[in-house]
């Protein structure tokens, strides 16, 4: 599993393990290690032309270290000072001792750069880049050198993955210690590349609870729920899906598909789709409704393409965890959700969830993490924010918010929503917290989408013929 730590509490962390060291044993120890990273990316370091853009903080420190150990192994480097009167001293010192140059004209060494090192802002800074900086950024992202920012791309915000302004776009981020939220979480995530965490001993003084954290497949496999041999459809869970309407038949289909994927026993469909969904999954139990003649359930999933059909206050009267998507997100009311004595779990999109804060979509795609834990607190609900990284929230204080890691942008596709939640409410209905369930269903959704695509489109259906493969690709490792 990924962690991901605040920013005050890796500040925290790095003060206690400061006391115990040396004074700049610990910028010692990053330097080392972004400097191995950097001899990585670059494979043969002698002769290579480096540039190090270093502004006053201690990442500007960390990159005039690295730069000074790699024109020790024959490196040319050469410093861009974004920040002359408050640069890092005893660093670039350290590198003109190791034959590292500052440089006179910026944009002429980053012209012939092999490795661009970002060291301008560090996981302090706040709204984007400073405007003398915005130039020299540009000039490295659009020459041919591989840029690698220290610690995370300079103009992010660290704490939430907010980007309000100018930023370094990097191929790598190598950051120490801990990750940190905003590289995991979009649209910050999408500046920072491939990210490699390089341990400088933080762990023993991080807290046991992270802010944000993100499964891996270890993790999901010991979520997936399994039956034993005494099981039968009924002991493994009976998923009620109300979905569809005259007007979308097919949300009907798709959301019955993803939930025969997601390791339930049974599908109970309710809804104007009832004949689409016998045509093309015979093993659904169709029923004409309404939901709360339809049989017993262990979970409910609702919404997709149910227009104004009936049923929905049926379903958020049961007693058992409901799945709430699509259609039926519309106008819903905090206060009857909040009333349940069930579990909720709500699966909105960036429109959706903002038509639920009241506020636009934008804000809502840039502020991801607030926006979901906004949500999670309104409605008493476990949120699950889709997206190009999908968010999912507990309402309860003090529970990290997990990042989903998989996924493909050609799961933008109409109908894969509807996936999603039949297969998250069927893994509801076999007994998952809604937490676990939201997170394994979106990984396995995701996985699942790849696995389709292969760089190539999908459509939903595509998805759901996959989600077995992605099951057993997660439960053999």
């Amino acid at each position: 599993m990924r962690t991901a730590y605040s920013v005050e509490t890796v500040r925290t962390a790095e003060r206690e393990l400061m006391a115990r060291l040396p004074e700049g044993a610990l910028m010692q120890r990053a330097a080392a290690g972004l400097a191995a990273a950097c001899a990585g990316l670059l494979g043969r370091v002698r002769g290579a032309h480096v540039v190090l853009l270093v502004g006053s903080g201690d990442n500007g420190g960390d990159a005039l270290y690295a730069g000074a150990r790699l024109a020790g192994r024959g490196a040319a480097v050469t410093a861009v000072l974004l920040a002359p009167d408050r640069v890092h001293t005893a660093g670039l010192a350290a590198l003109r001792g190791a034959g590292g140059r500052v440089a006179d004209d910026p944009f002429d060494v980053l012209a012939s750069a092999d490795l661009v090192l970002d060291g301008i802002t560090g996981i302090g800074g706040h709204g984007g880049l400073r405007p003398d900086a915005v130039p020299v950024a540009r000039a490295a992202h659009g020459s041919d050198a591989v840029v690698v920012a220290v610690d995370l791309p300079s103009g992010v915000e660290a704490a939430s993955g907010e980007v309000t302004g100018e930023a370094v776009r990097a191929d790598a981020t190598v950051t120490f210690g801990a990750y940190k939220p905003g590289l995991l979480i979009d649209p910050a995530h999408e500046y920072a590349g491939a990210v490699q965490l390089v341990d400088i001993g933080l762990g023993p003084h991080l807290p046991s609870v992270p802010d944000v954290e993100a499964l891996q497949h270890a993790d999901v496999a010991v979520l997936l729920p399994e039956p034993s041999a005494e099981s039968d459809k009924y002991r493994r869970g009976v998923l009620g899906v109300l979905a569809g309407s005259a007007r979308y038949p097919g949300a009907a289909v798709l959301a019955v598909a993803g939930a025969l994927h997601g390791g339930a026993g049974a599908v109970r469909y309710v809804g104007p789709g009832r004949d689409a969904v016998l045509a093309r999954f015979p093993e659904a139990l169709v029923h004409e409704g309404p939901p709360s003649q339809a049989g017993r359930v262990q979970a409910w999933a609702a919404g997709p393409g149910l227009g104004d059909s009936p049923g929905l206050d049926e379903v958020l009267a049961s007693d058992v965890p409901v799945l709430i998507d699509a259609d039926g997100l519309h106008d819903l009311d905090p206060a009857a959700v909040r009333a349940r004595t069930a579990p909720t779990v709500l699966t909105p999109h960036a429109g959706e969830a903002a038509a639920l804060l009241g506020t636009d979509r934008t804000k809502v795609e840039v502020a991801r993490l607030s926006a979901v834990r906004e949500l999670a607190s309104r409605f008493g609900a476990t949120v699950l924010l889709k997206g190009s990284t999908t968010l999912i929230a507990s309402p309860e204080e003090g529970v990290p918010v997990r990042v989903n890691p998989t996924g493909t942008p050609w799961l933008a596709t109409a109908g894969s929503g509807d996936i999603l939640s039949g297969l998250t409410g069927s893994l509801l209905a076999t007994g998952l917290a809604p937490r676990d369930a939201a997170s394994v269903g979106a990984y396995l959704h995701g996985l699942a989408a790849r696995l389709a695509s292969r760089g190539a489109p999908v459509s939903a259906f595509d998805v759901a013929r996959h989600v077995a493969s992605a099951w057993r690709n997660v439960a053999e490792g």
